[in-house]
């Protein structure tokens, strides 16, 4: 049986330091989001993503508006999704480096259905069609409906907690 709080103890004022610091407690799953830019790919690292809808088939992720995608991002009428195994973790980390070169090598990749790069020996992925971006604070939710994709990868999911990427434990 849990206990019960201290309610008298000290609290955190609500903030953005109060929600980072809860959500580092949060385990979340880690996808790749994907775009075809006019200057080439771009692409982030998620640990937003969810599923919305099973009929029509829907998911959504946030990004921030300040990040280098977005500008793509805020005009792309597709995306791919990419859910990461727990031998991706230095793929992670480069699509969540800001400045890197994340298409570069050793990022193994190809141009996919509607012209959305694809990356190699993933879980899973998706090309999805985005359907809206709804504002939110300093973030957009991307709504994308998913019309495409191959879930055929093999191996464990990665996972962020504790601000590191890492893997599931029995």
């Amino acid at each position: 049986m849990p206990a019960t709080p201290d309610l008298a103890a000290p609290r955190t004022a609500a903030g953005g330091d109060l929600l980072r610091s809860v959500f580092r407690r949060h385990a979340a799953g880690v996808a790749v989001i994907t775009a075809r830019g006019d200057a080439g790919p771009v692409g982030f690292t998620a640990t937003s993503l969810t599923s919305v809808s099973a009929e029509p088939p829907l998911l959504s992720f946030g990004i921030g508006t300040g990040s280098s995608s977005w500008p793509t991002v805020s005009g792309a009428e597709y995306v791919g999704v990419h859910l990461l195994g727990e031998h991706q973790r230095e793929l992670a980390a480069t699509f969540a480096r800001s400045g890197a070169d994340r298409f570069g090598a050793p990022t193994v990749w190809r141009e996919g259905p509607e012209g959305v790069p694809v990356l190699d020996d993933v879980l899973a992925w998706l090309v999805c069609r985005v359907v809206g971006r709804v504002p939110a604070g300093d973030h957009r939710i991307v709504l994308a409906e998913v019309l495409l994709g191959d879930p055929s990868g093999t191996g464990s999911p990665l996972l962020y907690h504790q601000g590191r990427f890492g893997g599931l434990r029995d």
